[in-house]
């Protein structure tokens, strides 16, 4: 993390706060992790969108504490809604938040194991819930390819899309997705067009910058750079300039570290052309 804050000189970031890191026991919190990422971010001057609720980035992408497992999912919610109001009070009078990300992709029942079933009615508590606290932004994703974006639109100040190019399907092996870049420009103009008038923009939350596993399984960094090469990463950078899009945050950056410390520098070193 300090690597991409003084190295890289990244400026914008996601940031997460996960339910069962921040909350490991019903009656106890602990945002020591949380509060390191921001005082960080705050002492170099970077500003970061700061994800809230139960489904955050990463997989698997639902945070569930032990203790909340158990629960009835209304129940389970009222917990979310409580560990919500906690974490935003907690830091709307940071400066390193700048906007809060309402759950990840939180419509999209395709991806997100060990998740609750979407729920159009609860996500519209847990955002009218974060703008009763803070008056800061509010950003919603979904994803690029799949999603319809129309709720998650309508309900946010600003849409992030993901960007995948090429992924892995059970029964199709490894596939690129088959749209051009001004496919996601379109869709973001009808949509804001027709159904989100009161969406302010749409941004790249999450631009595809490494390899996507089949089953999640590790393979060797060798293997992984012929899944993932550096004209990957420079294609993908360069598809996502042509969608429109005025800003991207790219999903990465551990990922090129490792390869730099297995043999395989030129991810960091593209990336380092970067962020200037």
């Amino acid at each position: 993390y300090l690597k991409m804050l003084d190295e890289l000189k990244v400026r914008k970031l996601r940031l997460t706060s996960y339910w069962d890191v921040l909350q490991p026991e019903q009656q106890k919190y602990d945002f020591s992790e949380t509060d390191y990422m921001l005082d960080e971010a705050g002492k170099r001057g970077a500003k970061a969108v700061l994800v809230v609720g139960e489904r955050q980035p990463r997989w698997p992408e639902c945070y569930m504490p032990l203790w909340a497992r158990n629960l009835s999912v209304l129940a389970r919610q009222q917990k979310i809604l409580d560990f919500i109001k906690k974490t935003v009070e907690r830091y709307k009078n940071n400066s390193s938040v700048w906007a809060w990300q309402v759950e990840n992709e939180p419509l999209l029942s395709y991806f997100g194991a060990g998740c609750d079933a979407p729920d159009k009615v609860f996500l519209k508590k847990e955002v009218e819930l974060v703008r009763s606290i803070s008056n800061k932004k509010v950003v919603m994703t979904d994803s690029g390819e799949l999603g319809l974006w129309i709720a998650s639109a309508h309900m946010s100040d600003i849409f992030g899309t993901t960007l995948y190019r090429k992924v892995y399907d059970k029964y199709l092996g490894y596939v690129s997705y088959p749209v051009p870049p001004y496919f996601y420009g379109l869709k973001s103009s009808i949509i804001r067009n027709l159904f989100a008038r009161n969406n302010q923009k749409t941004i790249i939350a999450e631009l595809q910058a490494e390899p996507w596993l089949a089953g999640g399984d590790f393979v060797a960094p060798t293997e992984q750079a012929k899944i993932f090469a550096e004209k990957d990463f420079k294609n993908y950078t360069d598809f996502a300039r042509k969608t429109g899009f005025d800003e991207a945050y790219l999903w990465g950056v551990e990922w090129w570290y490792f390869m730099a410390q297995n043999g395989h520098p030129e991810y960091l070193n593209y990336a380092k052309t970067l962020f200037k």
